[in-house]
């Protein structure tokens, strides 16, 4: 072989695999679990919301036709579907800040030199650990009609009760949610916290500025990648709400207060026997929550 056709191989094959042959081969088992447990079932539920696609027995051959839009103007306007994404919405509203903020808070609480300081960060991160049938369990202790919460309050205590209370149950989920993921979310911002540069907190007080003063002009500029990171995750997280309602309002109570639209994927899908409008709804709820984040992402950076 020519020293030109050597030269052209090794071209090729460089373009190929890359300079580093060995990166490709150390990524390919995560490039396989990524394309067996996301982009498959991805492109397979694009796939059936646009055909009129039914459950059958394994192996038994069925048409399955081409219904174009059909299945999105269906759900666009499904009373259900409106309610479960307005939902979401009011939860979105809730959660996302209150994560936000708290997380933050306690974060830089925590990463101050204090008394048990350990055992705070671990009773923090418990809750996000532990099991959710056992936290739910806990919350429905707490926030049931004969609960602890509303015995505490007494006369002043809402009726009806908070998870079977229209108004107040969704609100109610996203302060649950954002409690047991909080641990997780105080890791993120300690991690930041260590890359701000003490010289910054000791120019501050120099100057003579207030630990709120600043919190304000150090803290929050200094994590500020780190707050983009938890909006986006807790944005992602929250759309894909189902364990929470499920389990606290028995099926997305009360009169479809609390569904969302997993848990309205999942009723129509499996227990109605609807995968291609169930299908539809994902799709949908998959280009809502990327221009979620897409825009949480420029407004948190400030572009």
């Amino acid at each position: 072989m020519s020293v030109p056709n050597e030269r052209a191989t090794r071209s090729r094959l460089t373009a190929l695999l890359g300079r580093q042959p060995i990166g490709g081969l150390l990524v390919a088992p995560y490039v396989i679990f990524i394309v067996a447990v996301f982009a498959y079932p991805l492109g397979l539920a694009v796939w059936m919301s646009f055909h009129d696609y039914f459950f059958t027995a394994p192996g038994v051959p069925v048409d399955r036709p081409f219904v174009g839009l059909d299945n999105y103007v269906a759900v666009l306007k499904d009373p259900a579907v409106r309610q479960a994404f307005g939902n979401i919405a009011i939860f979105l509203l809730v959660n996302v800040p209150l994560t936000v903020v708290t997380a933050l808070l306690l974060a830089s609480g925590l990463n101050r030199a204090v008394r048990g300081l350990t055992f705070l960060r671990v009773a923090y991160f418990i809750p996000y650990v532990t099991a959710s049938v056992a936290v739910v369990g806990v919350w429905l202790y707490m926030f049931t009609t004969n609960g602890l919460v509303n015995e505490v309050l007494g006369p002043v205590a809402p009726d009806p009760s908070w998870l079977v209370n229209e108004s107040l149950v969704m609100p109610n989920i996203a302060v649950f949610v954002a409690w047991k993921q909080l641990g997780f979310f105080v890791l993120l911002y300690l991690a930041a916290l260590q890359n701000v540069p003490k010289e910054l907190y000791e120019a501050a007080s120099v100057d003579g500025a207030s630990r709120l003063w600043s919190f304000r002009a150090v803290t929050v500029p200094g994590v500020r990648p780190a707050t983009v990171l938890v909006v986006i995750l807790a944005t992602i997280t929250g759309a894909n709400l189902f364990t929470e309602p499920y389990l606290l309002t028995g099926g997305g109570g009360p009169n479809g207060a609390s569904t969302s639209p997993v848990l309205l994927m999942y009723q129509r899908g499996i227990e109605q026997g609807n995968p291609d409008t169930a299908a539809a709804i994902g799709v949908l709820l998959v280009l809502g929550v990327g221009l979620l984040a897409l825009a949480n992402r420029r407004f948190v950076r400030g572009d």
